[in-house]
């Protein structure tokens, strides 16, 4: 949920960026360039934590009990970016503002962000790019003991653990924000393929979290049925109690 959430709030700021900073207000945009960044910073320590939290659950398991759990993981993914982004400001607040790269003079093709490239290197590229390897880690570590929990189920054909390992994989790597390693491909002669690559995956990854891990998971799906209890997707059970 707050992987999600952080997501979403990404994409608002995203999408109104170049709205809002058509108003030209200095102000403004350095609000706007600040929350944009402190919310990308957010998503992709929202997928660290994830990554951490299956690691525990299903390579540690009974091994580690940490108290309030969710709480400094909270404390981690929220306050941490903030941090950050705090700092940037304290150092100087006119690191934010509009985007001194685009040529435009066309209103519409303005955006508020990072101005200082290394600035920028360095809180984004840098926090990703650690973020990343650790994700990558976990990622293989998670999925081989998956694959060695399957293993042990011999009643599985050998075409049903496939079709399960891939969508493990895929689901995983969504979920983790590993497709935003395609912008350490996108240059040279792959730029293009690989920035195509890296937006449609990117901004598609809530959607991508939404069908892998709530339509594709029968409890989840049961839930939902359970809840919202219309129609044919109704339960048996719920459509009693309607009767009832």
């Amino acid at each position: 949920m707050n992987l999600c959430m952080s997501l979403f709030m990404l994409n608002i700021f995203f999408l109104t960026n170049s709205w809002m900073a058509s108003f030209k207000s200095s102000g403004l945009c350095i609000t706007v360039a600040a929350l944009l960044h402190y919310f990308l910073l957010t998503s992709f320590s929202w997928m660290c934590i994830e990554a951490v939290h299956m690691y525990f659950a299903l390579v540690k398991v009974f091994n580690i009990y940490i108290r309030h759990y969710m709480l400094k993981f909270c404390l981690i993914g929220w306050g941490f970016p903030a941090i950050v982004v705090g700092l940037l400001l304290s150092i100087n607040v006119n690191l934010y503002g509009y985007e001194t790269k685009l040529k435009s003079s066309n209103p519409a093709d303005m955006f508020c962000w990072l101005r200082n490239d290394t600035a920028f290197y360095l809180s984004v590229v840098v926090y990703f790019g650690l973020v990343f390897l650790i994700n990558l880690a976990m990622f293989i570590v998670v999925l081989s003991q998956v694959q060695a929990m399957r293993m042990q189920r011999l009643s599985s054909s050998t075409m049903t653990q496939t079709l399960h390992h891939l969508k493990s994989s895929i689901s995983l790597t969504i979920l983790l924000g590993l497709t935003w390693g395609f912008a350490f491909f996108a240059w040279g002669p792959a730029q293009v393929i690989f920035t195509y690559f890296f937006t449609i995956f990117n901004t598609l990854q809530g959607l991508f979290i939404f069908v892998f891990h709530c339509l594709m998971k029968d409890n989840v799906r049961t839930q939902w049925r359970i809840h919202l209890c219309c129609g044919p997707f109704q339960l048996s059970e719920c459509s009693g109690k309607a009767m009832a």
